[in-house]
């Protein structure tokens, strides 16, 4: 199927073929029709595959020809509800390039920033409002927000949005839009806490999902080093200087543990950022910014933070901590080998989260090769799947096969 077999308006036909997009991917091609409908909607699918495209191409469709040319006063007909700021501007930046021969308008909003310039334009009126759950209800509760008019209303990131404990106000957002309105919930995982959220808010849904949680991207070479913890910190510099490593997004557990390794890698002269819930609107945007940019060679984030993460040629990404949540990692590796592009996801294990480890290797089911021959491997012996690399397993042919032991001791050394 190609995007022009798609009953979409010339408008949007051309802005999308000007992006580069042919065909569709699964997702698109499945869910677009669906919305196109008037369907109620849950889709899973996993980071990178076009979800954002999923919702928004068919919304705009249906939009454009409600608003059409009309000069009257706009209001609000769409409403996309995001945990983060980063992924809040994504979807927005994405509405901007899909409805850019429309005259349909949208508007972003977030925490964090001053409030003036949103109320300006909501005052003015907006076809599309794209909001994280704290400020859209505080605008609202200050009558700035009207959502009487909705026609959509899209939940995205639905599992995130569990996780930072937004669903109250997911259910207060809910309750201010007509009973009449089209819902679509898109999540990267369907824990049974959103299927029941689901079957609250949404009327008979068809449900779309593609790649399965379990499954990685082919072209992701995954590999693992069983390491002592207390040389996470030296195995990480180790590869990025041994390896020259640039374009690196690293995963912390903590906010405090990103703080850190950030903190090690300048001191050694490694320029690395951190990106987590601590940090402030702006600067998080800033950081973001900056390594899309190649000003910052290694982000170190929390998952929650990554979210808005979007960047199609990523080649490395690294489980400084391996997630206690198996879907979790599966959601962190689809980070690289995006666009049909290669990459490279490299995973820390110590011992205390060899537990951790055998519940991914479980769910993904693909021999993930180890890289026992390295400077800083566990103490007083290693698991069985770290003497060698196991059979048939994701190899990459390339910089990161194991070191020779004598310039591994040769570079052994502490730098924190």
């Amino acid at each position: 199927m190609l995007f022009e077999d798609l009953k979409l308006s010339n408008s949007i036909q051309k802005a999308v073929f000007e992006l580069g997009y042919l065909e569709p991917t699964p997702i698109q091609q499945q869910a677009i029709p669906l919305v196109l409908e008037g369907r109620d909607l849950i889709g899973c699918a996993q980071t990178g595959t076009g979800k954002t495209a999923a919702f928004a191409i068919p919304i705009i469709h249906q939009l454009h020809r409600i608003v059409g040319s009309s000069k009257k006063a706009k209001q609000i007909r769409a409403l996309v509800v995001t945990p983060t700021r980063e992924l809040a501007v994504q979807i927005g930046q994405n509405f901007d390039q899909y409805g850019k021969y429309t005259n349909l308008t949208q508007l972003t909003i977030f925490g964090g920033v001053s409030q003036v310039p949103q109320v300006d334009v909501l005052r003015k009126g907006v076809d599309v409002l794209i909001a994280t759950p704290g400020r859209l209800l505080d605008l609202h509760k200050q009558g700035f927000i009207d959502l009487d008019h909705l026609h959509a209303l899209v939940l995205d990131e639905a599992d995130q949005m569990l996780d930072m404990g937004f669903v109250n106000d997911v259910k207060k957002i809910v309750k201010l839009t007509p009973n009449n309105r089209q819902t679509l919930l898109f999540s990267a995982t369907m824990p049974i806490a959103i299927r029941e959220l689901a079957e609250m808010f949404l009327k008979n849904p068809a449900t779309v999902s593609v790649s399965p949680v379990s499954s990685t991207a082919e072209n992701v070479t995954q590999q693992v080093y069983f390491v002592d913890k207390t040389e996470k910190r030296n195995l990480l510099y180790h590869l990025i200087k041994n390896d020259n490593l640039s374009d690196v997004l690293v995963f912390s557990r903590t906010k405090h543990g990103a703080d850190n390794v950030v903190k090690a890698l300048r001191k050694n002269g490694i320029a690395a950022e951190a990106i987590h819930g601590d940090k402030s609107q702006n600067a998080r945007q800033r950081v973001l910014d900056a390594f899309k940019r190649k000003e910052v060679g290694v982000l170190v984030a929390t998952d929650i933070a990554a979210r808005g993460i979007d960047i199609d040629q990523l080649p490395y990404v690294i489980n400084f901590d391996l997630p206690n949540i198996p879907e979790t990692y599966v959601h962190r590796i689809g980070r690289t080998g995006r666009a049909g592009n290669g990459g490279i996801a490299i995973s820390f294990c110590s011992k205390d989260e060899h537990g951790y480890w055998k519940d991914i290797q479980k769910l993904i089911k693909v021999d993930v090769e180890t890289i026992s021959n390295h400077p800083y491997p566990w103490h007083e012996g290693t698991p069985e799947t770290a003497s060698s690399p196991q059979k048939n397993s994701n190899r990459s042919g390339g910089a990161h096969k194991s070191r020779k032991s004598e310039n591994a001791k040769q570079n052994k050394k502490r730098w924190y």
